[in-house]
């Protein structure tokens, strides 16, 4: 079986709509503003930038795109894994970024399938911390990264998921949050820990009163998705809308120019936890997504269902969920080796 087939890769990007960028301007410019029509988020917009510079570099330049095709998307691609030794999901990135270059922005099928020099799967189980490590590490961690840990490990979240939560999104009457446009663009409801309850008001009220400030200080406005802020001009200053974790410096959205408070750097949580966890002396390589896969691990290991631990994870498929039985803590006193089996044989 070939590697990937376009029809199958490429089905998270297909759109109905056709969109004819500029030509006036150079190559690089007309993907952002095809990029930008379609509302892809400004991470993605980096990411496929890069990848298309890159493929575009490793010619040397010489060839336009039109004029190459599937042998030169091939050999790109067996390049990153042979030279560069790159993951199968960076090749499959650079991959969906190639072919959005020729199918959105030059409007070029690329015919039969792509088979480049394959990178290895590696399936590696997910690396799981004790409950004690866990309260070891949050006792190192404080302020704004330590409410984010407990959040990441007490409801399962994805860093980026925690970092973009906004006001809207914590209903304290159910104890819930909704998590919107996480992974693969799907939506799940999650139950937040009531031992938390006192410090998310106390960052609910901080964030008001910064808001307030910069209501004042004539600014207050926040991003919001493209659907969204052409429909509702003024939603960008309401409060509900702001981040619940906001960044200390007004910074200009690189897109609009607009002066506003964006979320906090992941970075800053990512080096807090690693300093947290060297401090703790845990031997693992620990990060923020290791309290994701803590989370599934401890509610499985708790006689929580299978099933409902998938919703919580936003899983598509429970077999995904299913790893993490194999990292579970096991009672194996109740397990009778063989050789007791053959004694009881002879006795009898």
């Amino acid at each position: 079986m070939t590697f990937l087939s376009l029809s199958i890769q490429y089905e998270i990007m297909e759109v109905n709509q056709k969109f004819k960028p500029d030509s006036s301007l150079k190559l690089m410019d007309q993907v952002r503003q095809v990029l930008r029509y379609h509302h892809y988020a400004y991470r993605t917009e980096e990411t496929y930038c890069r990848w298309i510079a890159q493929y575009l570099r490793f010619f040397d330049l010489k060839k336009h795109p039109k004029e190459m095709g599937k042998n030169e998307i091939e050999s790109f691609l067996s390049y990153l894994t042979v030279k560069r030794s790159v993951s199968a999901a960076t090749q499959k990135q650079a991959l969906n970024a190639i072919i959005f270059l020729y199918k959105q922005v030059l409007d070029i099928n690329i015919d039969g399938k792509i088979a480049p020099v394959k990178s290895r799967k590696m399936k590696k189980p997910p690396v799981v911390m004790t409950k004690q490590e866990i309260i070891r590490i949050l006792s190192y961690l404080q302020g704004n990264n330590l409410l984010m840990a407990r959040l990441l490990y007490g409801c399962g979240l994805r860093l980026m998921e925690c970092i973009r939560l906004r006001i809207k999104d914590i209903d304290f009457g159910i104890n819930k949050i909704y998590i919107y446009a996480a992974k693969g663009g799907k939506n799940r409801i999650v139950q937040f820990p009531k031992t938390i309850l006192a410090d998310i008001h106390f960052q609910v009220d901080k964030v008001k009163k910064l808001h307030q400030n910069d209501i004042e200080q004539g600014y207050g406005s926040v991003f919001l998705p493209p659907d969204l802020a052409n429909k509702y001009k003024s939603s960008a200053k309401e409060f509900m809308w702001q981040y619940l974790f906001p960044s200390k410096k007004i910074s200009i959205d690189p897109r609009s120019g607009i002066k506003q408070r964006h979320h906090i750097q992941e970075s800053g949580l990512q080096k807090a936890i690693k300093t947290a966890a060297k401090r703790a002396a845990i031997n693992k390589h620990a990060t923020c997504h290791t309290f994701r896969h803590s989370f599934a691990t401890h509610m499985l290991e708790d006689g929580v269902n299978i099933r409902v631990v998938q919703d919580l994870m936003g899983h598509a498929d429970v077999k995904t969920t299913e790893i993490y039985t194999h990292v579970m803590e096991k009672d194996i006193n109740a397990v009778v080796s063989p050789l007791d089996t053959l004694q009881k044989l002879e006795d009898a």
